[in-house]
């Protein structure tokens, strides 16, 4: 190509590129594209987006009141080179002490919570006039300056009583006056190595695995970027007491010392899993053609704010290994509690495993047809709820709800589940949580008040469950009532409408209990391995050889009378009915 050439090539493009670029600022459209044929332009259109990456390139909406800050969080993931043992109290941790109102200084504070009585209208981003939420004229060299208006932050006030220490009020669930146990905020303007105390003054569970070791979270950018650290425990003096006399309000007061000066830090109740999270990885797996073969993302629904609840539809293309026959159906969600992000972290490991490469992976995908609602309750999760939705509810015990509109994320994913009841069996469903007063991994499940066999049967897959990772799953933990105040919860609608083995699986804030494990939280990597585990169980429970199964019914059947003896006093014969619902309700 002579330069002549390369010279009307160079000045064609650069006349394509001014006509499109003053088409586009014209039309206040960036659809049309603009190609020369024969030097004469040719106007077309873009391919429009795939509606699904349009939902995942969208960004969260937000309560219409709610003031949201511009700064992008994100948090490396790390995992401590070993596990973090759980704090050994000195028995001379003492409550702060009253201070006048002389010396309380109010030093950040938002009133969101209380500008409107229920959910009216959201918008992309909230309400962007930020007011500052500080007090300058009361704000020194050594005050700490605090901030939680972002995605799942939940800080409502804080005051300054002494000169190192805070007082903390957490927002409640929107449009409620209930629900504080998360927390999540960031802190900046520290010195390091001074000791400052934070005590949160209205929490509402009467017990707290904080009285038995656990520790608050903490975040350094400085440390993350210089060392590659992440999330660690941290904290000293743990307390957590009732605070009140005439209303049920109970503190967690504990002390820190901050690695650096004037650092940006974030302190949460449990590893933060934000819903623009959850996006980035599912943009991640869609935008990868090997996993897209088999791994379809869809929009579910939209929740009461208009964010998309997804649905992942994970099988293998075509009739796979199962040839003439219809693939059996396993339904798994997280997230239908905002703060239970324990639940999420869990859930990310399941589809990284079942999304994987390995053989297992393969197998379970050739065998079943996954049906993967990864976050039930995006609303709550966007503002930093702890337990509901923008309706105010919760949305566990909402499920048998008529209310489509007021409960579109339940209601749409029981909807999904009768459906599929109509075409196919569902081998299980399992709901992800995370428990805030027990340790250890365990299980909900369902038993009905006929003979002892079904008992046993829906007992299986919790038992194989705990021989698998038995360091941190306690089948000991395992409850299988079905209570009359729980008949909302998806694993007891999803048992009546026909799914046997249906179960809320639980994950401690704190950590494990058992084996070597013992004393020690649990780290993301943990969380994760459970969800790995839960795939691992699948394929025991679902081996054509029966084996496993035979040999934990016969374990359980001389559980259950070594438990029956202990409870009568009486030796019990293998052919008895005595219900296990009695011997639970004892």
């Amino acid at each position: 190509m002579n330069s002549k050439t390369v010279m009307h090539h160079a000045l064609q493009c650069l006349f394509l590129h001014t006509v499109s670029l003053s088409l586009s600022q014209t039309l206040r459209t960036k659809q049309l594209l603009v190609n020369f044929d024969g030097g004469r332009p040719v106007l077309s259109l873009r391919e429009p987006l795939d509606p699904i990456t349009v939902q995942l390139l969208s960004h969260p909406r937000w309560p219409a009141e709610c003031e949201v800050i511009s700064d992008v969080i994100q948090h490396i993931e790390w995992d401590p080179p070993e596990p973090e043992p759980f704090y050994q109290p000195t028995e001379h941790e003492k409550e702060p002490f009253p201070v006048g109102e002389e010396r309380r200084t109010v030093v950040y504070c938002i009133d969101q919570a209380a500008k409107r009585l229920f959910f009216t209208c959201s918008h992309v981003g909230g309400n962007r006039k930020i007011r500052c939420a500080t007090c300058p004229d009361n704000q020194t060299d050594l005050t700490l300056q605090f901030e939680s208006r972002f995605e799942s932050g939940n800080l409502q006030k804080a005051v300054q009583v002494g000169v190192y220490d805070y007082e903390l009020t957490l927002q409640t669930d929107l449009y409620t006056r209930k629900h504080t146990q998360w927390f999540y905020f960031r802190v900046r303007n520290m010195k390091a190595g001074v000791t400052y105390r934070f005590t949160i003054i209205n929490l509402m569970k009467r017990r707290s695995l904080y009285c038995v070791g656990m520790k608050p979270l903490l975040y350094s950018e400085k440390a993350a970027e210089n060392n590659y650290i992440g999330w660690q425990r941290t904290g000293s003096c743990i307390r957590y007491y009732d605070n009140s006399d005439t209303v049920a309000l109970h503190s967690l007061s504990w002390t820190i010392q901050f690695p650096y000066d004037s650092d940006t830090c974030y302190l949460a109740h449990c590893y933060p899993y934000t819903y623009s999270h959850l996006q980035r990885y599912l943009r991640r797996i869609s935008s990868n053609p090997k996993v897209s073969s088999f791994c379809k993302v869809r929009v579910l629904c939209h929740s009461l704010a208009g964010n998309a609840v997804y649905v992942l539809t994970i099988t293998s293309p075509g009739a796979g290994r199962l040839v003439g026959k219809i693939k059996k159906a396993v339904v798994v969600t997280a997230r239908v509690h905002p703060g239970e992000t324990n639940g999420s972290w869990m859930m990310e490991g399941f589809m990284d495993f079942l999304l994987g490469d390995s053989d297992d992976a393969q197998l379970l995908r050739d065998t079943f047809v996954f049906k993967v609602v990864p976050m039930l309750n995006p609303d709550g999760v966007v503002v930093g709820n702890y337990r509901c939705s923008l309706a105010g509810r919760d949305l566990n015990r909402n499920y048998k709800t008529v209310l489509r509109d007021c409960f579109p994320c339940v209601w749409y994913t029981r909807k999904m589940v009768e459906r599929l009841l109509t075409e196919t069996d569902i081998v299980l469903y399992c709901d992800l949580h995370g428990h805030n007063r027990k340790n250890n991994v365990f299980m909900y499940g369902c038993n009905s008040r006929e003979g002892a066999s079904p008992k046993l049967h829906e007992r299986v897959f919790p038992l194989m469950m705990s021989k698998n990772v038995c360091d941190k799953f306690s089948f000991k933990s395992c409850k299988f009532r079905v209570q009359k105040n729980k008949e909302g919860t998806g694993r007891i609608v999803m048992w009546r409408l026909g799914v046997k083995n249906s179960y809320t699986m639980e994950a401690t804030f704190g950590g494990s209990t058992l084996g070597d494990r013992r004393g020690t939280h649990f780290s993301t990597r943990d969380l994760k391995s459970l969800g790995f585990y839960l795939c691992d169980t699948l394929l025991d429970y679902c081996d054509p050889d029966p084996a496993k199964i035979t040999f934990c019914l016969k374990e359980l059947s001389a559980l259950l009378r070594k438990q029956l003896k202990k409870r009568l006093g009486k030796n019990v014969g293998t052919d008895s009915n005595i219900s296990v619902s009695d011997l639970e309700s004892r």
